[in-house]
């Protein structure tokens, strides 16, 4: 999400004149876009911005002194403390503020004071923001869905990003076609809690997310649709068959679970337990046999004890996941889970973190052992790590290297994996070559990129 953020930030400083530039050396603006789910998150932006200072007092006296921005969700929840702790900030801004980019800069660079926007505006951001700059690129981040009315207790985004919001069908699928004619034949539909979107459908009404992934997959052109993150108790029907029945939609599924104990559920809030969890995955498969779930783990949670542990082991164990993210409790200022009284030991925190993350490599490095000798279609994004490689992504997400001419990127084409990586395969293309005339009977012949 902040990569598209980014991306939009970009966009409204382009008619003002600027331009991306790959180094903060020589920079006239520069914007550290942030994330505060984690406190290490957190605390590499203070490191960043220490790094960033001596670029304001290096500035000789005929160049000025750059900008310095901090954006997202690290400003929205502290603030004025940023420019406490780095009074060579200029700018501090929430994510819901960033389309008010271009008057903040013009306001900074005229009167030289310092700004900090982290209202929540009454206005809709998206209402605001410019047409997408044209980026040719083959897969695309859209936003749909922003802020979340969860509240699971370790979490700070219902405090950084707002309550719930989405955006209408219509503005999305305009979006959408736009970037399919820029060239876009994947898209991921973006949200804090993306399944929860619920916006205004183009004749009125409301759709939920299930209807608006049928009505995209209708946009001519648009191969593949994915959507991230979501929430279980958000994985309705309508959602869950849409799975089986449109085949742009990839099977992959990143549904966060987060622990296996029912105690632990309840204490983060989560309105969901484990059995429900297992009955999604059970309904998903049903309509989906070949779908690979992704999922995220908080271990030494306050209160967790070995045998909620051991709930999370048999939950992973029970239902498998391609690929997932596991990380130790980590207290956000201001949710009640940092104020809980059963805090985990850290050295606890840290050997429950290597059992479970043991388990899910051996998950995920038994998925990608089990892709070797398979054909499947790989929409091909871009140059490989060496020359004469493209690299492409399977239905599943997992990057695949070819030995293939640049003009196959963009397309999707079928590849027989033969190698396996620690987070990557490589196989080699197979396509199928069509006789130039219907009168002509000589078999279609295949070529292989090997």
């Amino acid at each position: 999400m902040n990569v598209y953020d980014s991306d939009r930030m970009a966009d409204l400083l382009a008619p003002m004149g600027y331009e991306v530039t790959q180094a903060a050396d020589g920079a006239d603006v520069i914007i550290l876009n942030t994330c505060h789910i984690r406190e290490k998150a957190a605390e590499k932006v203070y490191s960043e911005l220490g790094r960033l200072a001596p670029l304001k007092t290096a500035a000789t006296a005929g160049d000025a002194a750059p900008l310095i921005a901090v954006a997202g969700c690290v400003a929205q929840a502290e603030g004025q403390q940023i420019l406490d702790r780095a009074p060579y900030v200029d700018l501090v801004f929430g994510p819901q503020t960033y389309h008010r980019l271009p008057e903040m800069v013009e306001s900074a660079l005229r009167t030289g004071k310092r700004i900090v926007d982290t209202d929540f505006p009454v206005e809709d951001k998206f209402d605001f923001l410019l047409e997408e700059h044209s980026s040719g690129d083959v897969s695309r981040f859209l936003t749909i869905q922003e802020g979340c009315d969860r509240f699971c207790t370790f979490c700070v985004v219902p405090y950084t990003r707002g309550a719930e919001q989405s955006r209408s069908a219509q503005s999305i699928a305009a979006d959408v076609k736009a970037m399919v004619a820029d060239g876009a034949r994947e898209v991921t539909l973006l949200g804090q809690n993306v399944n929860a979107w619920h916006g205004e459908a183009p004749s009125g009404g409301e759709w939920w997310l299930g209807r608006l992934i049928r009505y995209l997959a209708e946009i001519e052109g648009l191969d593949r649709i994915r959507y991230t993150t979501s929430h279980p108790s958000d994985m309705d029907d309508e959602l869950i068959t849409a799975h089986g029945d449109v085949p742009q939609l990839m099977p992959f599924l990143h549904l966060p679970v987060q622990s296996g104990s029912d105690k632990i559920l309840a204490s983060m809030n989560r309105r969901h337990n484990a059995a429900d969890y297992r009955r999604i995955i059970d309904q998903l498969r049903y309509h989906r046999p070949d779908i690979a779930l992704s999922s995220d783990f908080i271990v030494g949670f306050p209160g967790e004890d070995d045998a909620d542990f051991a709930k999370t082991l048999g939950l992973v164990s029970e239902i498998g996941f391609a690929q997932s993210y596991s990380f130790k409790y980590s207290p956000r200022p201001g949710t009640p889970a940092a104020d809980h009284g059963q805090q985990v030991d850290e050295a606890v925190k840290n050997e429950r973190l290597a059992g479970l993350q043991q388990l899910l490599r051996a998950q995920q490095e038994g998925f990608l052992q089990a892709q070797l000798g398979t054909t499947t279609d790989i929409l091909f994004e871009g140059g490989g790590k060496r020359s004469g490689q493209i690299m492409g992504r399977s239905p599943f997400m997992h990057p695949v290297h070819v030995e293939a001419p640049d003009r196959l990127v963009g397309s999707v084409q079928p590849v027989r994996i033969r190698e396996c990586f620690a987070n990557s395969l490589r196989g080699d293309v197979q396509t199928v070559s069509t006789p130039p005339s219907t009168e002509r009977s000589e078999p279609a012949t295949e070529d292989v990129y090997a």
